[in-house]
C-alpha cells in the first residue's frame, strides 16, 4: 500500500505505479514531438516513428534504471557484492526477476535501431544492451546500494534488448539520405520527397 511520497518513489510497487501513471504524459510528448516535426517539414510517417522511438527509449528504460538503483536495507554499510560466475544467480531470481530483467532494456533494444541507423544490427544492439547493463551493475557496486552486481543480470538484460530488437526489426532505420537532404538536420523517411 502506498502511504506517502516516499513509498511512491522508493519502492518497486511505487515506481511501477508512477510509471503507469506517466504513460499518458509519454504519449502526449510523443504526439507533440511528431506534430512539431511535421510542421517543420519532416515526412509525417517518419516524424511519428522518430518521436515514438525517442520517447519509447526513455519511458521504457527509466523505470528499470530507477528500480535497479533503489537501495537495499543497508546501503553504504555493506561493501558492494559481485557475482561473476554465469548462471549461478539465475535460479534465485525467480520468474518475476527474470521477466523484469528481460523487460528492463527491451525498450532500448526495440527503439534504438528504429531511431538510429548506427544501431540497426543485432551485434550493435547486443553491444548497446551489454554496455548499458554493465554500467548499471557497476553503479550498483560502486554506490554500495546493498545489492548484488551479477553477471546473470547483464546476460538477461542483454537478452531482453535483443528480443526487443527482434520485435521491432521491420521498422529499423537502414537507409539514409545524402548530407543536406533533410530540413534543419532532420532525417526524413527514405524515398520521401522534401516539401
Amino acid at each position: 500500500m502506498i502511504r506517502g511520497w516516499h513509498d511512491l518513489v522508493d519502492t518497486f510497487t511505487g515506481v511501477a505505479l508512477l510509471t503507469l501513471a506517466c504513460l499518458p504524459v509519454a504519449a502526449l510528448v510523443a504526439w507533440a514531438l511528431a506534430h512539431r516535426r511535421r510542421v517543420t517539414g519532416t515526412e509525417p510517417g517518419w516524424a511519428r516513428r522518430r518521436s515514438v522511438a525517442e520517447v519509447g527509449m526513455v519511458y521504457g528504460t527509466v523505470w528499470f534504471v530507477w528500480m535497479t538503483m533503489l537501495p537495499g536495507s543497508r546501503p553504504g554499510e555493506v561493501p558492494g557484492r559481485l557475482s561473476l560466475v554465469p548462471l549461478t544467480d539465475l535460479p534465485t531470481m525467480g520468474w518475476p526477476g527474470i521477466v523484469g530483467n528481460l523487460l528492463g532494456l527491451a525498450a532500448l533494444g526495440a527503439f534504438a535501431p528504429v531511431r538510429f541507423t548506427a544501431f540497426a544490427s543485432l551485434p550493435r544492439v547486443l553491444a548497446l544492451g551489454t554496455g548499458c547493463s554493465v554500467l548499471i551493475e557497476t553503479a550498483q557496486f560502486v554506490l554500495q546500494l546493498d545489492r548484488v552486481s551479477s553477471v546473470d543480470d547483464v546476460l538477461v538484460n542483454t537478452a531482453g534488448a535483443l528480443l526487443g530488437a527482434l520485435a521491432s526489426r521491420r521498422w529499423w532505420r537502414t537507409a539514409t539520405l545524402p548530407a543536406g537532404a533533410a530540413p534543419r538536420g532532420e532525417m526524413t523517411e527514405p524515398g520521401a520527397s522534401r516539401p
